[in-house]
């Protein structure tokens, strides 16, 4: 059984979302506001209602000194492009574990009974698991394969343990899949029509994608909805390969095809090589049952067609 979080009178939810002047905080932003929510933004950019930076503990604590909220939303990233090497991931593993940490004390002081945090479906572990379609039974955050690996499903694994065990609070994570959308999507589209992209050919492997605005909708479903200390996977129906996924960009958008190549040349991109070399499935039945979600695009196809027209639109 399911309960509403919304106060007694049926009145939204104050939120203090971390990470709202990203791609998808934007979307969590539009998404939680027609919902009927007040979000107050937290980050470093002077978008943000309230800043501060996640890493320094006591500038985010006086920051929020005096303010009060129902729920906490970290959706906070270091990433402002599509990470190729893996020292590219580590300022956002550094927000994984010590932002986490210190947000989830300022959480407390401010009083927020539930904390949803943003995870990644890469936290079961990258590499090749077959056909099989993983649940959210399954382990989140085995011991990664080199040192690296370890250092990203590490950071991963401990977001979500310090959700869940924030005394007093309900700790929520959504796993998501590789985002795509309005605000994500855009940046390959220049490097398409410069044919400055290559993408190796998929030979079988698939990644579960979600759209962005998918994505947001969850996040308003784990507020509303979401059981204290369960995790969710949120991604569509259809997984895809990588280089399929460009390759739809590309005959979606009317550019030019990215040239196919092999995999083993991607290795001197050592992070977008160990995500392009796994395969991946996950089943988002939990999420369906639980929060009510479903994806409004099934398949990536779809969605790229929807933010195409509204595009032809502007």
């Amino acid at each position: 059984m399911t309960t509403n979080h919304s106060d007694d009178k049926g009145r939204g939810r104050t939120i203090l979302l971390a990470g709202a002047g990203g791609v998808l905080g934007r979307h969590i932003t539009r998404s939680l506001t027609e919902a009927g929510h007040k979000v107050i933004g937290l980050g470093r950019g002077p978008r943000n209602d309230i800043q501060a930076d996640l890493m320094d503990r006591d500038a985010l604590l006086r920051a929020l000194d005096g303010h009060h909220f129902d729920t906490v939303i970290h959706a906070a990233t270091a990433l402002r492009r599509p990470p190729m090497r893996h020292r590219d991931m580590h300022a956002t593993n550094a927000l994984r574990t010590a932002g986490t940490a210190h947000l989830v004390e300022a959480a407390q002081t401010v009083g927020a009974r539930r904390l949803v945090a943003e995870s990644m479906v890469f936290g079961y572990g990258y590499g090749d698991h077959g056909d099989h379609v993983i649940t959210e039974d399954a382990p989140f955050g085995p011991h990664g394969r080199s040192s690296e690996l370890e250092r990203h499903i590490a950071a991963m694994r401990t977001k979500e343990q310090l959700a869940f065990g924030a005394p007093g609070m309900e700790g929520i994570a959504l796993r998501f899949g590789l985002f795509y959308g309005p605000g994500g999507t855009d940046a390959l589209l220049p490097l398409l029509r410069r044919r400055q992209l290559a993408v190796p050919a998929d030979h079988g492997r698939v990644l579960p994608w979600i759209e962005l605005t998918d994505a947001a909708r969850a996040v308003v479903a784990a507020v509303e909805r979401g059981r204290p200390g369960q995790a969710y996977n949120i991604a569509d129906r259809t997984p895809t390969g990588f280089g399929t996924h460009v390759r739809c960009v590309a005959e979606e958008f009317g550019l030019p095809k990215p040239m196919t190549v092999p995999l083993w040349l991607m290795r001197p991109m050592s992070y977008a090589h160990t995500m392009m070399s796994t395969t991946l499935r996950v089943s988002t039945a939990k999420a369906e049952r639980e929060l009510g979600w479903v994806p409004a695009h099934a398949a990536v196809r779809d969605g790229l067609a929807v933010m195409r027209a509204a595009a032809e639109l502007t």
